[in-house]
């Protein structure tokens, strides 16, 4: 039965070649030749975005600028690196539907930002405490995402974009880059403490010295900035008017986007009628992908991707019901778009819950049909590759569909390196911590870059005793190593007549539950640069060893820059 629905699969792809016109020939392959490949389709621009110079690099300099989020440590490009073929190369887990890390359901997600309440105070999360937020999908890429109708695994971001700020539809068709783009900024998990609003987003951008996290920054970004050193001018250059919304953000991110087309692949190279530029084991593969294998009746096209969505049994859809939860279809169970093969050889995560890393568990997975049957598509059944094949197909897809460009991140897919890269863990911590109650020792939180401009900058506690006093001392040096005082260390000079210190309350209840927040708004004033304060949590905690009743976190070193 299998191998009769492979045969009348073939002959209707047979059918559909042969009926579809004005398709471009691929050329001679080992087989002597093969299907018709469509060319890359004309890039559809929204009439009310149109591409300009200005406008793109204003979009590159948004997407690159981790003063974006609500923490300072999350750009759009953080999840998105060229380099990689537009996802994400770091991979955290999301413990799924049923709640638990290490089980079947698991998820390979991108980790984001830690829980925030709305008022962008430290919260515990019930999965993730106080470690980054991990998304429930894995990143779809943002390369060649400008030829697709619906973005997301879902599709949620819909072709026409109705502006967050108004209510009212800006651009009624092909504006899914700009409704995508207006998403990650509000999530809670992805860039945004919880409820947070864009005209907190845009307030900040209107303060902040764009890319001020950022170095190595590319050629058109710095001599943008050169001209244009705040985000007011370069929305003047790029709108015409130095007023920044939400649309306009979304519209420039979007422009940026509709610049990263990936279409120097080898096997562009050979659709143009280089019969050289794909080597004999990748038109190997190529045959298989189009005839035996039937890859390309999802992966069509010389995009490699039909656009539509399908279940294909990755797990159970009760798990993550997919296209469904957008249209309420029933027959959308478990539904997820069909993603662009392009670049693909650059990644290692696969699937919308990134659970295979390396196309080899792929071609496995497709040839025993999927591994769940509610609601999969029919097509599951004739999507077999023979293990004599797969070696082929595999350098097909892997180097055959990956653009030079993509893979040396060199323009337009250059990037500028984020702070994240280079300072993952935030500010250094020093000395010991002292125990309180059921022996928890409260665990300061600098991760915030301490960078002039930085107004959500914020100091925390967590694994503190809940429902107590807590004291963030403070001072410009450093207290000599060993430094107590009634058998507290103390990480910062009282003696200084820089000392001093706040305090607030902790929340939670109890041993360990306990958290709390402070918020330090840094000016954006370039004489604050170099200005080095050492903190350190004490709090009241009449469990503590020591005679004075407290127990104390480790010192941190914040230096602004």
């Amino acid at each position: 039965m299998r191998a009769l629905k492979q045969v009348t699969s073939c002959l209707f792809l047979l059918v559909l070649v042969l009926s579809t016109p004005a398709w471009s020939q691929i050329g001679p392959g080992p087989g002597g030749g093969g299907p018709p490949i469509a060319p890359l389709p004309a890039l559809v621009v929204p009439a009310g975005n149109p591409i300009t110079a200005q406008k793109a690099v204003l979009g590159k300099i948004l997407f690159w600028d981790e003063q974006m989020s609500s923490d300072n440590r999350m750009a759009c490009g953080t999840c998105h690196r060229p380099g990689v073929g537009g996802v994400d190369p770091r991979v955290g887990v999301n413990p799924g539907a049923d709640g638990s890390f290490g089980t079947a359901d698991d998820v390979f997600g991108s980790p984001g930002v830690r829980r925030a309440d709305v008022n962008n105070n430290f919260v515990i999360d019930p999965a993730f405490a106080l470690f980054p937020q991990v998304t429930g999908r894995t990143t779809p890429t943002m390369i060649n995402a400008a030829f697709a109708p619906v973005l997301f695994w879902d599709g949620r971001a819909t072709n026409d974009f109705v502006d967050p700020q108004t209510g009212v539809t800006v651009l009624p068709s092909g504006a899914a880059l700009e409704s995508q783009a207006v998403g990650p900024p509000l999530s809670g998990a992805e860039m945004a403490h919880d409820m947070r609003n864009w005209p907190e987003i845009v307030a900040k951008l209107a303060l902040v010295t764009p890319l001020k996290l950022a170095s190595n920054v590319p050629a058109d970004m710095a001599a943008a900035l050169t001209l244009n050193p705040d985000y007011p001018s370069l929305f003047q250059a790029a709108f015409g008017s130095n007023q920044i919304t939400a649309a306009k953000i979304a519209m420039a991110i979007a422009t940026y986007q509709r610049t990263l087309i990936s279409d120097q692949t080898p096997f562009d190279q050979f659709l143009a009628g280089n019969t050289n530029a794909m080597t004999l084991s990748q038109r190997q593969g190529m045959m298989t992908y189009l005839t035996t294998g039937n890859c390309s009746i999802c992966h069509s096209g010389a995009l490699t991707t039909d656009h539509g969505f399908r279940n294909i049994g990755v797990r159970p859809p009760a798990e993550d019901p997919g296209r469904m939860n957008v249209t309420g279809n029933p027959s959308d169970l478990g539904k997820f778009k069909t993603p662009t093969l392009r670049n693909i050889g650059l990644k290692s995560q696969f699937m919308h819950n990134g659970q295979f890393t390396d196309l080899f568990q792929v071609l496995a997975f497709y040839d025993r049909g999927g591994d769940f049957v509610t609601n999969i598509d029919p097509l599951m059944a004739v999507t077999s590759v023979p293990l004599a094949s797969q070696a082929a197909l595999v350098d097909f897809l892997a180097n055959a569909l990956t653009d030079p460009r993509v893979a040396q991140a060199t323009f337009p897919f250059d990037r500028p390196t984020l702070h994240s890269e280079v300072q993952p863990l935030g500010s250094p911590t020093f000395g010991p911590a002292l125990p309180g109650l059921g022996g928890f020792s409260p665990v300061m939180l600098a991760f915030d870059p301490s960078n002039v401009g930085n107004i959500d900058y914020r100091l925390g506690v967590t694994n503190a005793r809940g429902g107590t006093q807590a004291y963030l001392l403070y001072s410009d040096v450093p207290a000599a190593p060993g430094t107590q005082f009634g058998g507290v260390p103390i990480a910062v000079d009282v003696n200084d007549p820089s000392f001093g210190y706040v305090t607030t309350a902790t929340g939670g209840v109890g041993a360990g539950d306990g958290v709390a927040t402070l918020h330090f708004p840094i000016p954006n004033l370039p004489s604050l640069a170099g200005f080095v304060r050492y903190v350190q949590w004490w709090v009241y905690d009449p469990s503590s060893p020591a005679a004075w009743t407290f127990s104390a976190s480790q010192g941190a070193q914040i230096s602004v820059f």
